[in-house]
């Protein structure tokens, strides 16, 4: 289908009964935005309507005030992101699933050099990143777990779709649909069937295995954890971290053990700490998992981070090596400056913590914190403990996460790796 010129008609993808386009007419700014590669448009920015918000349909056509088509989108009346531009073209809802079926396979395609022997999990669909948004598919060895987070999406032809082409990519034993709760209220998405999408085996589907990222092996339960399963985002960063990591080791908000346990392939010792006995939990069954590939012995202590950094710091505890992993501080932009006041606290303990020429491996994953304010917090951290701090590696996430350019929202993970002298 050709694109459109600025003055040309276009065919919307739904009409009203009188014949009319089903639009919306959105501000200036948010126009300018779109131009420049952008994909979401606010509901502050919605300055026109011509259908009931009742009986939206899921795609619309999106226009500026002068009434030149911009684009479709998928459109959520309760979201502040009121739309979500999937075509530059018209294009109808039979065309949409057809476009998203390819877009999906493509996405899968571009991964499989990322899966061998040794890692067979990875983020298969990663939303906006591949033209693809509100969808989120993650892979963990057969299981498939699959979010739609954008009120377009939540309907049974875009799941018929979507899984049409993960069965046929992929073969898994199960696909299992587990939207993000705190999104799925805000954008009053559906609840989820209670039992998979798809089983290979609908009498016992498989919902429990065992995973590898780096030649280590992980549970995965898709009843439990959070998000869809395991941090896959940080599956290079693990790597990257025991190639610096030595001597007694301390991760701090280690989760199941990520970067614990690839740290335990180099170290002389490991302390994972977490708040979630649950996690801990967890960690432990991944740490018998893979005893005969680890050198380091390995303990699990449950407590909150900054209270634990605050009273170890001042007791004089030292490590070569610490990693920093924790939540995200800021979800929103309002939360930003206490994030950073919480990011500055517990790099400034753990940089007081390092023996000389300790690394430090410090993470964020808000996206609301810049990677030149996130670095700026750690070198504020390192002037007040009066230490030289030297950047070793600056990092992201792994690569079956991407970054668009254009799309500022598809970078959120930052990973600074570090020696403190």
């Amino acid at each position: 289908m050709r694109k459109a010129n600025q003055n040309e008609e276009v065919e919307a993808p739904a009409r009203r009964e009188n014949g009319d386009p089903v639009a919306a007419v959105i501000s200036r700014r948010a126009a300018d935005r779109l131009r420049a590669g952008h994909v979401w448009v606010y509901q502050s920015d919605v300055v026109g309507l011509n259908f009931e918000q009742e009986n939206a349909p899921s795609l619309v056509s999106v226009t500026d005030q002068r009434g030149i088509f911009l684009g479709v989108g998928l459109y959520s009346a309760s979201s502040q992101i009121a739309l979500r531009v999937v075509s530059r073209e018209a294009l109808d809802e039979a065309q949409w699933l057809a476009m998203l079926q390819e877009r999906l396979r493509l996405a899968i395609r571009r991964r499989r050099s990322m899966l061998d022997v040794e890692n067979d999990a990875c983020r298969l669909a990663f939303s906006e990143a591949d033209e693809l948004p509100g969808l989120v598919a993650d892979k963990y060895g057969e299981i498939v777990v699959l979010q739609l987070l954008a009120k377009g999406l939540d309907n049974q032809p875009t799941r018929d779709a979507v899984m049409a082409v993960l069965r046929d990519e992929l073969l898994p034993a199960t696909i299992v649909e587990r939207p993000d709760p705190r999104i799925r209220e805000l954008e009053q998405l559906s609840t989820p069937a209670d039992g998979p999408l798809y089983a290979r085996d609908a009498a016992e589907p498989l919902l429990k295995t065992i995973f590898r990222l780096n030649d280590l092996s992980f549970h995965f339960d898709v009843t439990a954890g959070q998000k869809t399963g395991a941090f896959l985002d940080q599956r290079e960063n693990y790597a990257a971290a025991a190639r610096y990591a030595h001597g007694e080791s301390l991760d701090v908000c280690t989760y199941q053990g990520g970067f614990a346990l690839h740290l335990a392939t180099v170290c002389s010792r490991v302390t994972g700490v977490d708040v979630s006995r649950a996690a801990l939990e967890v960690a432990e069954q991944n740490l018998a998992l893979n005893r005969d590939k680890l050198v380091a012995g390995v303990d699990w202590l449950e407590a909150n981070a900054f209270d634990l950094l605050r009273d170890w710091s001042d007791a004089g505890s030292t490590y070569d090596t610490i990693v920093l992993d924790p939540p995200a501080f800021a979800k929103s932009k309002r939360a930003t400056e206490g994030a950073l006041r919480g990011y500055k606290e517990l790099n400034l303990r753990a940089i007081k913590m390092l023996r000389p020429e300790g690394v430090l491996v410090t993470c964020s994953c808000s996206h609301h914190v810049s990677l030149a304010d996130f670095q700026a917090v750690v070198a504020a951290a390192a002037a007040d403990a009066g230490r030289r701090v030297t950047l070793l590696e600056r990092r992201g996430a792994a690569a079956d996460h991407p970054f668009v350019l254009t799309l500022p929202e598809t970078e959120y993970l930052k990973c600074l790796i570090c020696r403190v002298s």
